[in-house]
């Protein structure tokens, strides 16, 4: 894998694996432990509403609200204490492929293709894997409730440190070619190239912690007594 584009496709390919192995864990652990609790809630429910008056089923329902907002804030902490390894790996693989799959479209589509299409063809697999990453994750963020704070952008400067450090090694060892030519070292412009190159991450970065605030913002607007803000 000499492109950077197929390390961030593998990386989201990865970051989506683990994913399912957590979710589908989770789903085992909640219906092994959490089952008979729920028929329980239920009955005691619909017990409520067949003996109570509309006035007393107003009152519980803004109290049910109330517990509800503590109960989820208090299974965020307890998430946040009990996340592991796993947990932790996902959010960091999370949020370098966010700001890795920006940057890698936003190099193809706007610098590739206008300046060095007559050296390739774009064609179905090349654009879906120039898209297709993007918009899954996207989706991805509008669904689960990680953070996406500044700091951690350095995990993605490390990733493109590691693959720019990994192209230098083909080159010191007698690889010729470079996959991308800003990438190049014997030019009077690549100090500047690698300048911009660096400088790009923050904005790349940046586009998803606006999503994620803008989500944050949209849903405890709309939902404020279902939504807990993952900060």
């Amino acid at each position: 894998m000499v492109y950077y584009t197929e390390w961030t496709f593998t990386l989201v390919i990865i970051y989506f694996v683990i994913g399912a192995c957590i979710s589908a864990h989770g789903c085992w652990i909640y219906s092994k432990y959490h089952h008979p609790d729920n028929e329980e809630t239920n009955g005691f429910l619909n017990g409520n509403v067949e003996e109570h008056s509309s006035v007393t089923l107003t009152y519980r329902t803004k109290q049910n609200r109330n517990m509800t907002k503590l109960q989820k804030y208090l299974e965020q902490e307890d998430k946040d204490q009990r996340a592991g390894f796993w947990g932790y790996a996902m959010q960091v693989i999370y949020q370098t492929s966010a700001g890795a799959v920006v940057l890698t479209d936003v190099v193809f589509w706007g610098l590739l293709v206008p300046l060095l299409s007559e050296h390739f063809k774009v064609n179905l697999i090349m654009a879906s894997m120039h898209s297709v990453n993007a918009i899954f994750l996207l989706i991805d963020t509008a669904l689960n409730s990680m953070s996406f704070p500044w700091f951690r952008m350095a995990y993605f400067i490390l990733w493109s440190c590691a693959y720019v450090s990994f192209q230098w090694i083909l080159h010191a060892c007698g690889f010729t070619w470079w996959p991308y030519p800003f990438l190049e070292l014997d030019t009077p412009w690549a100090p500047l190239w690698y300048l911009c190159m660096a400088l790009v991450h923050i904005p790349c970065y940046g586009f998803f912690v606006l999503v994620v605030k803008a989500k944050n913002s949209f849903l405890s607007k709309f939902f404020p007594n279902a939504y807990i803000r993952s900060d």
